[in-house]
């Protein structure tokens, strides 16, 4: 059955699914996912899926899962409060240079990126070069981390990296990138999110969740979808930990675009220019309390951005695809949510087998990046097309801006 702009799956057992997935796969590993989210017994109405949905852990990457009383660990996820951001500078295309890769190398010497460590360098990237303001922007968050670890002690074990991973990218798809849009005027764009802290305390609270349901798991379609019921033991202190976890990604996002200006500042041959930091700065990868259809539920997004009517959003493609600024269009039936991104079409596994150096070389031809074996996952060619994405969500966002990138820096 198919109406609106959406599919409707009818599980067997629970609420209906609505998928944006008119023209993109919808792999059979994903669709069992989501009809065994839709058997919980607390999903509200229905739940929604994106265009770029794809297989995840417990829930799919791609998903937007209403709930009333109950709370899924595993389908926040461990990269809590993971995100986009992206500001319009003053610069067009004649201010840069003909050669990109000073101001890449640039941005790689200002913003740690790739295995960072405590104390010290990490793999990719200088730490003598963390905004002053870090030990001032933690400061910030101490009282609350004290508060999550008098609770959970094991969250604050073995010194974590979060003092200095504050203002550093990561590894995996998280990315930096310069962009021109359709008047080929400058944006900077990053992808990242609460680092190891969020890891941490995403991780201990699932694996908490299956232990406080070890008598029930054995019932439930995945074990990864063990949940923490409102009211009971560790529900408030698992969304206290949450929000803790998405403030300190949005803030991360913040203090990287902060030093990515400053990098491309540094680059010579660059004019001075303007850039408004507040502009767009979303989650994709976070729950919250919202109104949807009369009821005051929580609504845990895992891949998806909001898109409430006049939003603001980053929807971006792979290394070597246009991305876009999109206006949300206040979808209600997607509980006002868009992808966010393309989704990928194959595991890093599989694209590490299939894709050469040689491939990914064509596939990022004319952009600043890197181009070696280690990124070889990240190859365009393992994501879905993103035009296919932004056709199927076309009842859900209005698209503002498509940016094409010059340089992208990878963790």
């Amino acid at each position: 059955m198919e109406t609106e702009n959406y599919n409707v799956i009818k599980p067997r057992k629970g609420v209906p699914i609505k998928a944006w997935v008119k023209g993109v796969p919808l792999e059979q590993e994903a669709e069992q996912q989501l009809k065994n989210v839709a058997s919980m017994p607390f999903i509200y109405r229905h739940v929604a899926a994106m265009p770029d949905v794809h297989w995840g852990m417990g829930a799919t990457i791609g998903s937007v899962i209403p709930t009333l009383g109950a709370i899924i660990p595993a389908a926040v996820g461990v990269d809590i409060g993971c995100g986009m951001m992206a500001v319009q500078t003053s610069l067009n295309a004649k201010s840069l240079p003909d050669n990109l890769k000073n101001m890449r190398v640039q941005i790689e010497k200002f913003v740690p990126h790739g295995r960072t460590h405590n104390g010290g360098r990490g793999d990719r990237g200088a730490w003598a070069n963390i905004p002053d303001s870090q030990a001032e922007v933690w400061s910030e968050f101490k009282k609350g981390f004290d508060t999550i670890v008098e609770k959970h002690p094991k969250i604050g074990s073995r010194s974590p990296n979060h003092i200095n991973h504050l203002g550093t990218l990561g590894t995996g798809n998280h990315f930096i990138e310069v962009c021109l849009d359709e008047s080929d005027q400058v944006w900077i764009m990053l992808h990242s999110g609460s680092r190891g802290i969020g890891n941490r305390i995403g991780a201990y609270f699932i694996e908490l969740a299956k232990q406080d349901m070890r008598k029930l798991i054995a019932n439930l379609p995945d074990k990864n979808l063990a949940y923490f019921n409102e009211g009971t033991k560790y529900f408030d202190d698992y969304v206290f930990a949450v929000d803790w976890a998405q403030n300190f990604a949005k803030v991360n996002r913040h203090l990287m675009m902060q030093a990515v200006i400053k990098a491309i500042g540094n680059t010579q041959g660059i004019p001075e220019f303007q850039a408004e930091i507040n502009s767009v700065n979303c989650h994709h990868n976070y729950v919250t309390r919202e109104d949807h259809f009369g009821k005051n539920v929580l609504v845990t997004r895992k891949g998806a951005v909001r898109a409430r009517k006049g939003d603001l959003g980053i929807i971006p493609g792979s290394m070597g695809a246009q991305s876009f600024i999109v206006r949300g269009l206040g979808n209600k039936d997607s509980f006002d949510s868009c992808s966010h991104g393309a989704g990928r079409a194959m595991s890093r596994t599989a694209a590490k087998k299939k894709f050469s150096i040689e491939d990914h070389i064509k596939a990022t031809e004319g952009v600043e990046c890197r181009k070696d074996k280690d990124v070889i996952d990240e190859t365009p060619a393992a994501y879905k097309s993103i035009d296919a994405v932004m056709e199927a969500q076309k009842d859900l966002v209005e698209i503002v801006h498509t940016l094409r990138q010059v340089i992208c820096v990878k963790g």
